[in-house]
């Protein structure tokens, strides 16, 4: 089946996730929910509503938090979902930790480790995929989210012979609106988020945010702010 992404972006421009959300699940049978923040477990909650059978997926780096991984088993249980985790190339990560070490993103960029330990391994699952569904919002990054539209062609992932899709339903929420809904349907979410934690990666390139901080400012903190991208969602990065 071939869409038109821009017809289709014209029509959901401006509408709510749900309708979004129903309108990709409607389109597209080998679909996924990428999964690792509150804004995904809305996700979650919201797809299950419409259709039971989504596929979730969540990547696994090897240096998540032990609450983090708390929270993944928790979001499985309270739904009874299937979470596909996502790991590494073992050969290669264990070539880059011999040659580098543990912590080598602290001297020359997080960008070659999260290639690793988290765009490989997304590549190699979006790959058997037709459209996957991110929890990005505008508001996250002043400098690298704010032109992203409610769907479009994955260009960083599809490949030459097969187009990826990639749909946004949370784009234009705000934080307060995100915990709005967690608050009143009793979601499930990362007990970090009670540390003063917001944006959460890998232990290491994670750590609280101070009051009137911007929530991504606890990511990659010995960084310049306009590089708080992994690459999971390189098109956002200008």
């Amino acid at each position: 089946m071939t869409v038109n992404i821009e017809q289709l972006q014209s029509e959901l421009v401006s509408k709510n996730p749900r309708f979004i959300l129903k309108k990709a699940l409607s389109l597209y049978d080998n679909i996924a929910v990428s999964f690792s923040g509150a804004e995904d477990v809305i996700l979650i909650d919201m797809a299950l509503s419409i259709r039971k059978d989504i596929q979730v997926f969540t990547l696994d780096t090897g240096r998540l938090h032990p609450e983090t991984y708390r929270f993944i088993e928790k979001v499985r249980k309270h739904y009874q979902i299937d979470i596909e985790l996502l790991t590494p190339n073992w050969e290669v990560l264990d070539g880059f930790v011999k040659r580098k070490g543990l912590f080598s993103f602290y001297e020359d960029g997080h960008q070659e480790c999260c290639g690793i330990r988290k765009v490989e391994p997304l590549k190699r699952k979006l790959t058997q995929l037709d459209a996957w569904i991110t929890g990005q919002r505008r508001d996250q990054s002043a400098e690298t989210r704010q032109d992203i539209p409610e769907v479009q062609v994955d260009n960083a992932f599809s490949r030459p012979d097969h187009e990826l899709v990639k749909f946004n339903p949370l784009l234009n929420w705000k934080s307060a609106q995100v915990w709005d809904y967690i608050e009143a349907n009793q979601v499930p979410y990362n007990e970090l988020h009670n540390k003063g934690y917001i944006s959460i990666g890998c232990e290491p390139c994670t750590r609280p945010v101070l009051p009137n901080q911007h929530e991504r400012a606890g990511r990659w903190w010995w960084e310049e702010s306009t590089q708080k991208e992994c690459g999971l969602h390189v098109s956002a990065i200008k």
